[in-house]
């Protein structure tokens, strides 16, 4: 019951849809520009650096909220609750890719991913940011730094989790790392046309302007 309940919590938290909130909020429909994508690097490449840091910050900070709440329901279960945060942060991803009301079509979840990133290590935070500073700075591919973050998540999760830093009792950890992988790997479903064009050589990159 306390995974559904982290779920629905996340779920909820992830329906706030900044970027096509804030877009219709001046006049434009994020949804038709661009890549018809309401994350931030569509709001970004559409609307500004301001906008698109406007975006990407209140999407991470819904999962950060819904994290939150998963820690102060369950503070009770500590040998739990890490499990329980990353339910939560998978119902915001869920949320935010899906949300019901735009016919399950959001955004890609990096923003989200981020938010779970601040919310549970601030170790694993540091250097996934370093790490796709470099890859965009290197290459421009917003897509491959994130689609590198995420695996470096996981990888981190598998590490640290089996060396007991978030506290998940052992009968847990398959689980654990399960939830994480499932996150994971919902970054590369919603990456799928990225990764064809990273393949082919034409994926859009970031500050270059299509010829």
């Amino acid at each position: 019951m306390e995974r559904l309940i982290c779920l629905v919590i996340g779920y909820c938290f992830g329906l706030f849809q900044t970027g096509y909130l804030y877009s219709k909020a001046h006049n434009v429909d994020i949804k038709k520009e661009g890549s018809g994508n309401s994350g931030s690097t569509n709001v970004l490449r559409v609307m500004g650096v301001k906008a698109g840091a406007i975006v990407f910050l209140g999407d991470c900070f819904k999962t950060v909220f819904a994290c939150l709440a998963a820690r102060l329901l369950f503070a009770s279960q500590p040998d739990m609750v890490g499990l329980l945060v990353l339910y939560a942060a998978l119902g915001a991803i869920l949320g935010h890719n899906y949300p019901f009301y735009m016919h399950f079509n959001g955004g890609k979840g990096i923003a989200c991913t981020a938010g779970l990133l601040v919310s549970i290590d601030w170790r694993l935070t540091l250097i996934c940011l370093i790490v796709f500073a470099l890859i965009v700075g290197a290459t421009r591919y917003v897509s491959l730094g994130s689609l590198v973050v995420v695996t470096i998540f996981l990888a981190w999760m598998v590490v640290f989790g089996m060396m007991g830093e978030y506290g998940v009792r052992a009968g847990l950890l398959p689980e654990f790392y399960g939830v994480a992988a499932v996150i994971a790997a919902l970054a590369f479903l919603r990456h799928r046309a990225n990764l064809k064009r990273l393949f082919s050589g034409t994926e859009n990159k970031i500050g270059v302007k299509k010829k």
